[in-house]
C-alpha cells in the first residue's frame, strides 16, 4: 500500500483533482493492463477512495485480453490479484477469434473500447477511466501532424470522450508523465507489468516516441474552435430535412473567412456523406475553391453534392454508391453511415435509395437529395409500413468517437439532424 509521502506526488495530485469533480454517486470503469500506467492510476484512485473524502465514488476494474501474446492471460490474472489486493472488483473481456494481419492496433483499439463498454454495462459503471499520459499525448500531438483536414488544425487527445454515443472515458492522467508514475509504484513497492509491443518499431507511435517529437506548441484550442463552429451552425445553416441543408449566401463568406465556420462545415459535409472523417486537406481546398469563384454549379467530394445556386449552398448526399441494407427481423444496423435502423417486424428489412421511387413533383436540389434518401420494404420490393421499424439520424464523424472539446459542434450537428443531443459527462 501507499505510504503518506507517496500520496503527495504529481500521480495523487491529479487523480485527487479527478475525483474532486465529481458531486453526484458515480462509479468507475478503469481500464487496467497491468502496465504501468494503469496500474498507477488504478493504486492512486484505490488508495483516495480509500479514505473516505469522496463519497458516492465507486471503483471496479477490467482487463481486455487482446490474446496476442502467450502471457496476455496470466497478466490478466495478475491485474486480478492486485484489484483483490485493493479490494476492487474486477472481469476480463477477451478478443476472441482471428486477428487482421494489417491494421492490428488500429483494429486492437476498436475491439478494446468495445469491451470496455460491454463490461461497464456489466459492473453497472457510470464512466470509463483509461491511464493515458503526457508522453501519450505528446505522441499523439505528433502523429496527427500534417495529417488534420482542412481547418481543423493539431489537437492531442482530449481528457474525456463519449464512446458510441453512450458512456464517457475520462483520462485522469494526461498532465502526468510516465517517468512519474512509475517513480510513485516504487516508491507505494507496486510492480507492474512491460508489455514488449510498447519498443516494437513496427507500430507508428513506437516510431514517434523515438523521434522526441516537438509538436505541442502547434496545438489548437480545440474546445474554442468547436464553440465558434457551433455558433456558425446555429446561425447560418438551415435543415431543409435531415438530409437536405441549405448555406446561404453570407455563410459561404463566413465559412470562407473564419476557420472555425470552415471547420462546422466540413463536419456538416462529412455528417451528411455518412463519413467518420471530415474531407481531408486537398478535398477540402477544392471545395473552398470551387465556393471562392461564386459559379453556380455542383461539386462532389466526400460523397457529398455542393450545389451552389442563388439562395446559396445546398448539401445532400450523392445517389451514386449507396449500398443496400438488409436487416433481419430484430435486427439493427448502420445505413450508409447515416441512420441507423432497428427492424421492429417479423419479416426482413431492405434499405436502399429511393432513387426514381420520389414524388415526382419534387424539383432541383430537393429532388437529387430526395433521390439518396432511404426507402425502407420488404424482399419482394412492396414498402415496409412505418410502424415496422425505426431511425435515427447519425452524426458520422462522433458515431463511435466523440472527444469532449467537440461537444459543442456535435451538439449543433444534432440540433440540425432533429435528433437527440448527445449525453453530458456525468459531472456536467
Amino acid at each position: 500500500m501507499l505510504t503518506s509521502s507517496a500520496t503527495d506526488g504529481s500521480v495523487a495530485a491529479a487523480a485527487d483533482r479527478f475525483l474532486s469533480r465529481f458531486r453526484r454517486p458515480v462509479k468507475f470503469l478503469l481500464a487496467v493492463s497491468g502496465g504501468s500506467d494503469s496500474t498507477g492510476l488504478l493504486v492512486a484512485l484505490a488508495t483516495l477512495v480509500a479514505t473516505g473524502r469522496y463519497p458516492g465514488i465507486s471503483l471496479a476494474a477490467c482487463t481486455v485480453d487482446h490474446a496476442l501474446r502467450p502471457r496476455s492471460a496470466d497478466e490478466a490474472r495478475a491485474v486480478a490479484a492486485l484489484c483483490a489486493r485493493y479490494g476492487i472488483p474486477h472481469s476480463v473481456r477477451r478478443w476472441d477469434g482471428p486477428k487482421p494481419v494489417t491494421g492490428l492496433q488500429a483494429a486492437a483499439r476498436t475491439k478494446r473500447y468495445d469491451l470496455l463498454l460491454d463490461a461497464a454495462a456489466g459492473h453497472g459503471a457510470d464512466a470509463i477511466l483509461t491511464a493515458h499520459t503526457g508522453d501519450d499525448q505528446r505522441e499523439t500531438i505528433a502523429m496527427r501532424a500534417g495529417r488534420a483536414a482542412g481547418g481543423v488544425g493539431l489537437s492531442g487527445m482530449a481528457d474525456a470522450v463519449l464512446l458510441g454515443g453512450r458512456v464517457w472515458l475520462f483520462r485522469p492522467l494526461l498532465s502526468v508523465d510516465r517517468a512519474e508514475i512509475r517513480r510513485f509504484l516504487e516508491s507505494a513497492g507496486e510492480e507492474w507489468i512491460d508489455d514488449p509491443s510498447n519498443a516494437n518499431p513496427r507500430f507508428e507511435r513506437v516510431r514517434v516516441r523515438e523521434g522526441r517529437p516537438e509538436a505541442m506548441a502547434e496545438a489548437v484550442d480545440r474546445l474554442a474552435l468547436s464553440r465558434r463552429a457551433a455558433e456558425f451552425l446555429d446561425a447560418h445553416v438551415r435543415a431543409l430535412s435531415p438530409l437536405l441543408f441549405l448555406l446561404p449566401p453570407e455563410g459561404i463568406a463566413t465559412a470562407l473567412a473564419d476557420p472555425a465556420a470552415w471547420r462546422g462545415l466540413m463536419l456538416l459535409a462529412a455528417t451528411t456523406g455518412g463519413r467518420v472523417h471530415a474531407p481531408e486537406t486537398a478535398s477540402a481546398d477544392r471545395i473552398r475553391t470551387f465556393l471562392a469563384d461564386g459559379t453556380l454549379s455542383r461539386l462532389t467530394a466526400g460523397r457529398v453534392v455542393f450545389d451552389r445556386r442563388r439562395a446559396g449552398l445546398f448539401l445532400y448526399r450523392e445517389r451514386r454508391g449507396i449500398e443496400p441494407l438488409v436487416l433481419p427481423a430484430g435486427g439493427t444496423a448502420t445505413w450508409d453511415g447515416r441512420l441507423g435502423v432497428a427492424n421492429r417486424g417479423s419479416r426482413p428489412l431492405v434499405v436502399s435509395a429511393a432513387g426514381a421511387t420520389i414524388d415526382p413533383a419534387l424539383r432541383g436540389a430537393a429532388r437529387r437529395a430526395a433521390e439518396a434518401a432511404p426507402r425502407f420494404g420488404f424482399a419482394d420490393g412492396g414498402p415496409a409500413p412505418a410502424d415496422r421499424f425505426t431511425v435515427e439520424p447519425l452524426i458520422a464523424p462522433y458515431a463511435r468517437f466523440l472527444p469532449g472539446f467537440d461537444l459543442p459542434v456535435a451538439q449543433a450537428l444534432a440540433r440540425l439532424l432533429g435528433r437527440a443531443p448527445f449525453p453530458s459527462p456525468p459531472n456536467g
